[in-house]
């Protein structure tokens, strides 16, 4: 039998929450959990015409930064090579344009008040 950590669990909560946030706005999922050797892209989303690739950040405890400032260079640089090897293996995709957005969630995972949605968040 697999445990998860708390963390785990909350995490996996985060982006659920995170999930069901943007589709309540319209977008739809493309794949979740993307893992390639350049790094991980926790949600793929379609809005429109637009490829979304979405980083969730959770944080319970904002004493040593919030969720959003976690969202470092480092970390942009991951998605970001991630997003372009999704795209290799997803040509259907490549032609379109793409953006990347950020949900930063501080305190309760469960709230969904707790979600904040930062579009364009970064570009490369």
């Amino acid at each position: 039998m697999i445990r998860l950590t708390r963390q785990q669990v909350s995490g996996n909560q985060a982006e659920r929450q995170a999930e069901l946030l943007l589709k309540q706005a319209g977008l739809k999922v493309l794949d979740r959990n993307y893992r390639c050797k350049q790094g991980e892209l926790d949600l793929v989303m379609r809005d429109a015409d637009t490829v979304v690739f979405v980083e969730v950040r959770y944080r319970r405890s904002s004493q040593w930064g919030s969720a959003a400032e976690t969202v470092d260079a480092r970390k942009q640089k991951r998605v970001i090579a991630a997003a372009q090897h999704y795209l290799l293996t997803h040509p259907q995709l490549a032609k379109h344009p793409c953006r990347f957005d950020v949900i930063a969630a501080n305190g309760n995972s469960a709230d969904p008040a707790a979600y904040h949605w930062i579009r364009e968040a970064f570009t490369c």
